[in-house]
């Protein structure tokens, strides 16, 4: 019987429900798989304990998470995600596929705005685009921070806003801004740039592009860094530092050219640094 049963099944392999059943259209599979993949895409989740204000203008795939709060003025681009404990408030806007990792607050219930593009990443409580910690700020003025696209902002770190309705603070993009940093009222950071942690700018500071700091760098006010630099640990930096310079030092002093650096970013050994942006 075993036998018969065997040869009757291998004679016609289309008579087993098996075999029909992985006979179905390939392409329906894949045009189902493509369906789903859209509707998670689109479909906002807001957790039943987050606190979204119904003025908020919250994007498609938007993900709010337990214990959020979001704004009456905010507004969140597509495929947003707020971790739990995150919060966006004031008049903020957050370009497509931000995260909030958890405890992250974004903005302030202050005149003027913060505007991040698309693609930051806002790290572990840290705090950005809140009042500037300056004395001649005067409480009802307007205060500003754009921040550009794909800045990796790390746990703890704090960006204040403008400290005058007149300037703004910014950051461009491509920026790796490390654990425990500080940016000042109305500095300006360019991109690509790299602050270890622990890198403090004090306000007004100009950083132009691919510059880097080593851990515990400072920088004084009004200072201006220039493109390819590199400041060494702990430095406390009171002077301007010219482009492709390294600084190092107790008392910082200028060392050489920032050789690695230059290398990195792919410099040759005869490059014509006159001519270079």
């Amino acid at each position: 019987m075993f036998r018969r049963l065997f040869k009757a099944t291998t004679a016609n392999p289309l008579s087993s429900p098996f075999t029909a059943l992985s006979l179905r259209p390939f392409s329906a599979s894949v045009q189902n798989v493509e369906s789903l993949e859209l509707a998670k895409s689109t479909t906002t989740f807001i957790h039943p304990t987050a606190i979204v204000d119904p003025n908020a203008i919250v994007g498609l795939g938007v993900s709010i998470g337990p214990f959020c709060t979001v704004g009456s003025s905010a507004k969140l681009g597509n495929g947003c995600k707020l971790h739990t404990g995150s919060h966006v408030y004031g008049n903020t806007e957050l370009g497509n596929d931000c995260v909030l990792m958890t405890g992250a607050v974004v903005g302030d219930d202050l005149p003027g705005h913060t505007v991040m593009g698309c693609n930051n990443v806002v790290g572990h409580y840290a705090v950005v685009g809140i009042r500037g910690q300056d004395l001649k700020y005067k409480p009802g003025d307007e205060c500003f921070l754009y921040v550009g696209e794909n800045n990796d902002i790390r746990e703890h770190t704090s960006i204040h806003r403008s400290s005058k309705s007149s300037d703004k603070t910014v950051i461009g993009n491509n920026n790796l801004i490390m654990g425990s940093c500080h940016i000042a009222h109305d500095c300006k950071v360019g991109n690509s740039n790299i602050f270890a942690n622990g890198t403090l700018l004090a306000g007004h500071v100009v950083v132009e592009d691919y510059a880097h700091t080593a851990g515990g760098a400072a920088v004084h006010q009004f200072c201006h860094i220039g493109s390819f630099s590199f400041i060494g640990a702990g430095a406390m930096v009171k002077n301007d530092v010219p482009k492709y310079m390294m600084v190092a030092g107790d008392g910082p002093e200028l060392r050489s050219l920032n050789l690695e650096g230059l290398r990195r970013n792919g410099f040759t050994a005869t490059e014509d640094l006159d001519h270079k942006p």
